[in-house]
């Protein structure tokens, strides 16, 4: 009896076992199940050869053109040389001091051959390469019937030096002939619903298919399977945080939420009152939220975060609002004060009797200001706590953690999250946000433990964002209108970004990662773009300069500048990537933008448009 679970070296024998467990880690039988084929080539379909990379271990499909050999006496050396073509393309394999190999490599022949490819006089070349060739039977096949012998499916399986594809493929067919019946634990009415075969069925026909059609549909299968696994961890994982019970934070009328929203100064959308009543209701409940909300920049998401913050403030407990960057941290805490007015202002001078504080807590603060924070927080003088990676220190306690508001959720780690969750005494609410489109179905895989709401609706007032591509190495001179467009803005009364991808001259970057000094010495420099268009093309206006290396006081004083219109162009790295809301700002200039990824330069879009005037975002490419 053959099942999954059978180890290999009970079938294939102690020597083949053992290979395949040392190069490819396959101890059972199930495990060489799961080893599946890379691809499909059929016999009358030659591989092309004009593909082969030099270094990599291949695998091709090729007739054998001709056959030569040639001795060197002096160095007792005989070698073989061996062309093969596959449709236009040709390349050598070459054999020492085998002269037998001729008698079996004959011109004419078909078969598979394995190795690494090297160089040897500007050509490429396998070095005695394993191979296989087509046998009498396939030959006498063709004869007999050609078409069933070219289009025959030949597995071509992830392999390893001294492991060839055909080697796994012939164990495959020695397992799969001893093998019983694989029992399916997926249910008939969930097969039948979906269309699914069965999974034995699967199992055989994703290795020895007769048709291509076969092979997609067990394919199909046992994608589904793995994703349904997936699915089934999730559901078991939302299962166990629902059954730990946490306090419910229900709202409170006539408290500080209702003050909130009477003095808001605009109406929210029907997205926003929506969603904020799911959140609503899921906080009242005795069993914590776990909530992804997803929204274009400039959805309002900090707007229905804040309707949440405020509804468990009221209910006794404390807010905690992680961001990724001092800049934002700052940001949101300026944000929320401003629209909170006197009710962030609770036990202060000009506080109202309903309200509360709002405490920012960052690395760079001084003792003295971080110490009062910590205070704040710890008292639950502040209902609301906002701050970066310094939350999740040891040093910072809360007197009751009722909700953990994550932003730009795809900058922390699942450990990260939890170590802020750690602080409440019991299990907090739990909101997490992103700007960054993500799929539907990466929303159930990655973020399948989450509930999803999605914001579509921009707030009244905001603009749509032209965005264009200056191809700098075809059209250079493209770049002096870039510059008079942003010349065009500030003199209409606006402000302008010009993001770069690195600091200053050497390896310094900001935010985007490693780059290699290749790149560094290419791509564009916060300082020295700041020295250039001060003294080129943006001459007179007022700049002003932002990067990570700053500290809090000055970037806080930059952004102050920016923000309040004593600067026309703010020079920046990624810093103001997020979080940074400036309405006057019309248009970006993204120096460098090939070294930025898609959701950088989506967070970057954001950044304008963000009040009633047109919009702009250009990108160069150098």
């Amino acid at each position: 009896m053959v099942t999954r679970d059978t180890l290999l070296r009970n079938v294939l024998g102690t020597t083949t076992a053992n290979s395949l467990e040392k190069k490819l880690e396959l101890a059972t039988v199930g495990d060489l199940l799961r080893h599946y084929p890379r691809r499909f080539s059929q016999r009358g379909e030659l591989t092309d050869l004009a593909h082969l990379v030099e270094g990599e271990e291949v695998t091709v499909q090729a007739r054998i053109q001709s056959v030569s050999g040639k001795r060197i006496p002096s160095r007792k050396l005989h070698i073989l040389e061996v062309v093969i073509v596959s449709g236009n393309s040709s390349a050598s394999l070459s054999f020492f001091n085998q002269p037998f190999r001729d008698k079996e490599l004959k011109v004419g022949r078909v078969g598979l051959f394995a190795g690494k490819v090297s160089r040897f006089r500007s050509k490429l070349q396998l070095n005695s390469p394993d191979y296989t060739l087509f046998d009498s039977a396939d030959e006498g096949a063709a004869l007999t019937d050609p078409a069933a012998f070219a289009n025959a499916l030949i597995p071509v399986y992830p392999a390893v030096a001294g492991l060839p594809s055909w080697t796994i493929a012939k164990c495959m067919g020695i397992m799969l002939d001893q093998l019983d019946e694989v029992p399916d634990a997926l249910p008939a009415a969930v097969r039948l619903d979906a269309r699914l075969v069965g999974l034995d069925w699967a199992l055989r026909n994703i290795h020895r298919p007769s048709t291509m059609d076969d092979y997609h549909r067990a394919k199909h299968r046992l994608a589904f399977d793995e994703a349904f696994g997936v699915q089934l961890v999730l559901a078991q994982r939302r299962h166990a945080l629902a059954a730990n019970p946490t306090v419910a934070r229900p709202r409170m009328p006539g408290e500080m939420l209702d003050r909130f929203r009477e003095r808001l100064p605009f109406t929210l959308t029907d997205q926003q009152q929506s969603i904020a009543d799911v959140i609503s209701g899921e906080l009242a409940a005795e069993y914590p939220m776990h909530r992804l909300l997803q929204g274009e920049v400039g959805s309002g998401k900090t707007v229905v975060a804040l309707l949440a913050m405020l509804q468990v403030v009221d209910a006794g407990g404390q807010a905690a609002l992680l961001a990724p960057t001092e800049v934002l941290a700052a940001q949101h805490a300026a944000t929320i004060r401003e629209l909170l007015g006197e009710l962030s202002h609770a036990g202060q001078f000009g506080g109202l009797d309903v309200g509360t504080r709002v405490a920012l807590l960052t690395g760079s603060m001084s003792a003295a200001v971080r110490r009062e924070a910590l205070l704040d927080a710890a008292s639950g003088a502040a209902g609301i706590v906002i701050g970066t990676h310094a939350l999740i220190q040891d040093s910072v306690q809360f007197a009751d953690l009722g909700l953990v508001v994550v932003d730009e959720q795809h900058r922390f780690g699942v450990e990260q999250r939890d170590a802020l969750r750690s602080k409440a005494a019991s299990p907090p609410h739990m909101l997490v946000m992103t700007a960054t489109p993500i799929p539907r179905t990466v929303a159930m895989t990655v973020f399948g433990d989450l509930e999803v709401s999605e914001l579509r609706e921009l707030p009244a007032g905001r603009t749509e964002i032209d965005s264009s591509v200056v191809p700098l190495l075809d059209k250079p001179s493209w770049l002096d209108r870039v510059w008079l467009r942003v010349r065009q803005e500030v003199a209409g009364g606006h402000q302008a970004y010009v993001v770069c991808p690195r600091i200053g001259e050497g390896e310094e970057v900001d935010d985007i990662g490693a780059m290699s000094e290749e790149e560094g010495a290419q791509a564009a420099s916060v300082l020295a773009t700041f020295a250039e268009l001060s003294a080129g093309p943006l001459a007179g206006l007022r700049l002003g300069l932002m990067h990570g290396r700053l500290s809090s006081e000055e970037k806080a004083a930059v952004m102050a500048d920016f923000a309040t219109g004593r600067c026309d162009v703010l020079v920046s790295t990624t810093v103001i990537e997020v979080g940074v809301n400036v309405p006057n700002a019309t248009v970006m200039v993204v120096l460098d933008a090939d070294r930025f990824g898609v959701s950088q330069l989506h967070q970057l879009r954001g950044r304008i448009g963000r009040g009633a005037y047109e919009a702009a975002d250009h990108r160069n490419y150098c």
